[in-house]
């Protein structure tokens, strides 16, 4: 039987292989890794972000959300409006521009604004996030609010932004911009 560790030596272990992903890694490939249940690593991502560790679970797996990255690119907030047949279409209109769709965000009238986490940055990321839809049969946050949602996006130029919003508002899916 291996040297058992800690939880917090766990913990640091689980931070530097999210770090150094160049992609979301899974709860359970997480899990392999660490020798503990998924459960566990739930508990301790949970326990890792209550300290102020900027980790964020994606439909893809968990990454690091690290400001000082993210702060030279460019951001904005549009509100959208489609039906779950128009999902794909969105998000490949979107990542086929270079920009990342970072969350989904809808304004529920009891919860308040519900935030979900994605960071898309090309079809195969949309592929996945509709296989796993698909098989978990969950539906789209927006189904709760009528189609309407927010995303941030997320570019290095404004032209790739500029682009992806004309491509939805060609759609018919772009509702507005929202000032940031």
């Amino acid at each position: 039987m291996g040297k058992r560790i800690s939880g917090e030596e766990r913990r640091k272990s689980l931070l530097r292989m999210i770090e150094e992903s160049e992609q979301p890694v899974t709860g359970t490939a997480l899990a392999k890794q660490a020798g503990v249940s998924r459960q566990v690593i739930v508990q301790d991502l949970s326990l890792l972000k209550a300290k102020g560790y900027p980790v964020i679970a994606t439909a893809r797996g968990y990454l690091i959300n690290d400001p000082e990255i993210d702060g030279s690119k460019l951001r904005r907030k549009i509100v959208c409006r489609h039906g779950i047949d128009q999902l794909k279409d969105e998000c490949d209109a979107i990542v086929d521009e270079g920009v990342v769709i970072r969350d989904v965000i809808i304004e529920h009238p009891v919860y308040g604004f519900i935030t979900g986490e994605l960071m898309l940055k090309s079809r195969r990321d949309v592929r996945v996030l509709l296989e796993q839809l698909h098989e978990t049969q969950a539906t789209p946050l927006s189904s709760l609010t009528d189609g309407v949602h927010i995303h941030t996006l997320e570019a290095d130029h404004e032209d790739a932004l500029e682009a992806a919003i004309a491509k939805l508002d060609r759609l018919g899916i772009l509702v507005s911009e929202l000032d940031v």
